[in-house]
């Protein structure tokens, strides 16, 4: 017999499953649940982005493209960058078409991290930065943030936790799960704190087309920062891609070259389908984005005033379409309080522990549903609310 336990990798049986995914499992054991909980736009990609899929399909253009992405979707995404975050990259050295905003965090941890280096990530943060760098045997350091700072890192707390082991910073903002977002005057602070060090950023910029209230700035725009800093974005927030699983990184060409090659050897290239459709999508998409963060902005708004009303007080997101609303009225933990909200009212919403331990004491709760959708759940969390006396 087999002892799985000897063969499997011992890192990989170290990850604990994502907290995220454990209550999905759980509300799609049970009807009539409201989710709040997925991170997808409720809206369909628009037409003439599927049309130009179509298009491809029926024109027989399902070969494999180069290892980067096409050429005509590189420089698409190099104009891209250039007309909405004033950064300029070239689209032969500098940018890397990737199997969704996924591929592209694990490239530059790989190709950036060895063996007990430290990798520095704000937390609550997206679930994935810490496993993939555990994957690689690097040590990380959780950097806590808060609701009085707009859950941003503040250059103090940067500052305390860099030492020599340091290799590499992630910058989550627009932030999942809080919507913290990172103004200039911020992301200039942090610029003094990283000069002459050879710390290395890794921007995850996802939800950059989801700002309210203003424009987001990225890192790599900040004066010492470009040479520092991998980009990472993808379709499917801001154009409502999400099944087509396309994403793209922008940074200096020395580091793109190597991250092209565990690419090359790992992927080969993203689907053929899905790089033409994106083309169409930076062509003549920017409408589409402008309308659906219209709408995304009156729900953060709903949500907001509704979480404060109840007593869940709630920090006023400028990014993304998460709320992060603290749970501290409820009195009880976030796993506990996210259980009994799904079992006693069918509202599904999940821990701020799935975020990192800075998370306890609040919830995320996603807005990317229709208004109905959210009156009903906020219903519903009012009742349970009563039942706790």
């Amino acid at each position: 017999m087999i002892s799985y336990d000897q063969v499997l990798s011992r890192r990989v049986q170290e990850i604990k499953p994502s907290g995220i995914r454990r209550f999905f499992d759980l509300a799609a054991e049970m009807g009539n649940v409201i989710s709040l909980g997925v991170g997808e736009p409720d809206f369909k990609t628009p037409w003439a982005v599927r049309k130009a899929g179509i298009a491809s399909l029926e024109r027989g253009k399902t070969w494999y493209s180069p290892n980067a992405g096409f050429a005509p979707l590189r420089q698409e995404i190099s104009r891209y960058l250039e007309r909405r975050f004033s950064l300029t990259y070239d689209w032969k050295e500098e940018i890397l078409v990737t199997v969704g905003g996924s591929e592209g965090i694990d490239l530059t941890i790989r190709a950036l991290v060895n063996p007990g280096d430290e990798v520095l990530v704000p937390q609550p943060s997206y679930v994935s930065y810490l496993p993939l760098a555990h994957l690689t045997g690097a040590q990380v350091k959780a950097l806590p943030t808060y609701a009085q700072d707009g859950f941003r890192l503040t250059a103090s707390t940067l500052r305390e936790a860099i030492t020599p082991k340091t290799k590499l910073l992630v910058l989550p903002y627009p932030n999942n799960p809080t919507g913290g977002i990172m103004e200039c005057s911020h992301l200039e602070e942090l610029a003094k704190v990283l000069e002459n060090t050879n710390i290395m950023v890794l921007s995850d910029e996802i939800y950059a087309e989801l700002t309210y209230g203003g424009k987001h700035v990225s890192p790599a725009s900040i004066p010492g920062m470009r040479e520092r800093t991998v980009v990472i974005n993808v379709f499917s927030k801001a154009y409502a891609m999400t099944g087509w699983r396309l994403g793209y990184l922008a940074g200096p060409a020395p580091v793109v070259a190597q991250m092209t090659k565990i690419h090359q050897f790992s992927i080969m290239c993203a689907p053929t389908v899905s790089q033409l459709a994106a083309i169409e999508a930076l062509q003549s998409c920017d409408g589409e984005i402008e309308a659906m963060v219209a709408q995304y902005d009156l729900r953060r708004k709903l949500l907001v005033e509704s979480l404060d009303r109840l007593g869940l007080t709630c920090f006023s997101p400028k990014g993304a379409f998460y709320v992060f609303p603290s749970i501290a009225k409820s009195g009880l933990d976030s796993e506990t309080f996210c259980e009994r909200l799904l079992r006693e009212e069918r509202v599904a919403v999940i821990p701020g522990t799935a975020f990192g331990d800075w998370g306890e004491g609040h919830v995320r709760i996603s807005y990317s549903y229709s208004i109905d959708h959210l009156v009903e759940a906020l219903r519903r969390i009012e009742h349970f609310l009563g039942t706790l006396g």
